[in-house]
């Protein structure tokens, strides 16, 4: 018998099944691997962002076209991330469908997020160092730096509510559009699948806890530069929440989203259409949902106390 090959794109429920074995992949990977990754996908998310504002500068395009495109062109960050192989935050808010089926602890959750976490920033900040010193933001008579100014100082002056509620769009989006990339069988399938969704959450103005690692610190270091300013039409006055204090809060608040988004929004909702087991409906019924969530965290413990047994 021959292997028979086919080009049909995954279905739905074998992407969630797909999925839970992705996430426990990448909770088991080793630290250095893991931290590596996640430094080149805070770099790769970087290089959209990058390429967003140089596109967005002085395009000619009305508001909603000028979106549109910018979006496109971010949606390179993702490609890089998906096709190249690299740890996203925002991604990996996925594996949470690991951890409710079971087969992850909590510990190995928040061990993921925290690294990838941490990486990404790293990585992000790198290449935020390197475009600083390219003088890339001297482009255009300083346009380039007054529009990734710009970008950076509306980031720190949305509201705590607006950052969440941006964040948790975002990263639906976000994950959507990984959960279409694992439906795919070819580069092109999944690039296809990253750029829509990517496109729609840049182009709505949803926020992304990883790409405002770069574009904020890149709009606080060209703060200090007066022809950055000028070309801006702004003061310093007009830049108080642009510091390392409006940074913090626009990261936590994000990311608080991110998480919900992609995990609880995404991930949990998939996991109940497809991967919920057969007994869930009745104990739904008869009121038991508390019981189940206490199961997670009891598998938390069972599963450390196992481990130190076995020391």
């Amino acid at each position: 018998m021959s292997n028979q090959v086919t080009i049909d794109a995954f279905t739905p429920p074998e992407i969630a099944e797909h999925m839970e074995n992705i996430g426990v992949k990448k909770a088991n990977l080793d630290f250095w691997s893991m931290i590596t990754l996640a430094i080149l996908a805070g770099s790769f998310i970087g290089f959209g962002a990058e390429l967003f504002t140089l596109t967005v500068t002085h395009s000619g395009l009305g508001y909603g076209l000028n979106k549109l495109v910018g979006g496109f062109v971010f949606s390179l960050g993702l490609i890089l991330v998906v096709i190249a192989g690299a740890e996203l935050f925002t991604g990996n808010n996925m594996i949470i469908m690991a951890w409710v089926s079971r087969k992850l602890t909590l510990g190995q959750v928040m061990r993921n997020w925290t690294i990838v976490y941490f990486g990404n920033f790293l990585g992000s900040l790198g290449l935020v160092l390197l475009m600083y010193f390219s003088r890339q933001w001297t482009f255009a008579d300083f346009h380039i730096g007054a529009t990734a100014l710009n970008i950076a100082n509306a980031k720190v002056n949305l509201s705590f509510t607006e950052g969440i509620v941006r964040g948790i769009l975002c990263n639906i989006l976000v994950c959507l559009a990984i959960w279409l990339c694992a439906s795919g069988r070819s580069v092109i399938d999944k690039i296809l699948a990253i750029i829509f969704p990517i496109t729609a959450f840049v182009a709505s103005g949803f926020e992304h806890s990883i790409a405002n690692m770069y574009f904020i610190p890149m709009g606080i270091l060209l703060r200090g530069e007066p022809n950055v300013l000028a070309a801006a039409g702004l003061t310093a006055s007009d830049l108080v929440n642009l510091n390392f204090h409006g940074f913090v809060l626009s990261l936590i608040s994000v990311t608080t989203g991110n998480i919900f988004g992609g995990g609880f929004m995404v991930a949990v909702v998939y996991w109940f259409i497809y991967r919920r087991p057969e007994n869930f409906k009745a104990r739904f019924k008869n009121g038991q949902i508390a019981n189940i969530f206490l199961e997670l965290f009891q598998f938390n413990r069972s599963n450390k106390a196992g481990k130190s047994e076995q020391r």
